[in-house]
Order: structure tokens, then sequence, then C-alpha cells
């Protein structure tokens, strides 16, 4: 469910959405996405001063409690 989130997000952000591509890292307590996006879009997903980045991984959080994992999003350049 949170990986399609993130992807869809990040998919309506950028120029380009072919070069979205969100991996997925279960662990026991807590779940990892890692989201890679083209170079020239990388901005647009963090934000001024990470604001989008922040209001993503918000989002995240707020769906996440129903499953009682934590999920944690990394950007990768």
């Amino acid at each position: 469910m949170e990986k399609e989130l993130v992807e869809y997000i990040a998919k309506s952000l950028v120029d380009d959405p072919q070069g979205v591509v969100v991996n997925m890292i279960e662990g026991e307590k807590s779940t990892i996405l890692e989201l890679k996006v083209s170079p020239n879009d990388i901005g647009k997903v963090i934000g001024k001063h990470g604001r989008i980045a922040k209001a993503i991984r918000t989002i995240l959080s707020a769906s996440s409690t129903k499953t009682g994992k934590r999920v944690v999003l990394e950007i990768l350049d």
C-alpha cells in the first residue's frame, strides 16, 4: 500500500514519471521505502527546505498506523 502511494505521489510531481523507482525493504518493526527519481526531478520531490519530502513522510506515517509498522522514506540521488 505505502509503496504504491509513494510511487503515485512522486509520479504526479516529476516531469519524467518513467524515472520513478520505489524499492521496499521490509523489516520486523519498520519498512524502508527508497525513492529514486531522475536527476533533474530530485528538487521537485524534495521541495524548498524539504517541505514536499516532509509532507510525503507525514502522509506515510498516517497511512501506516493501520499496520503498526514504522515507515521510513529515503530519497536517493
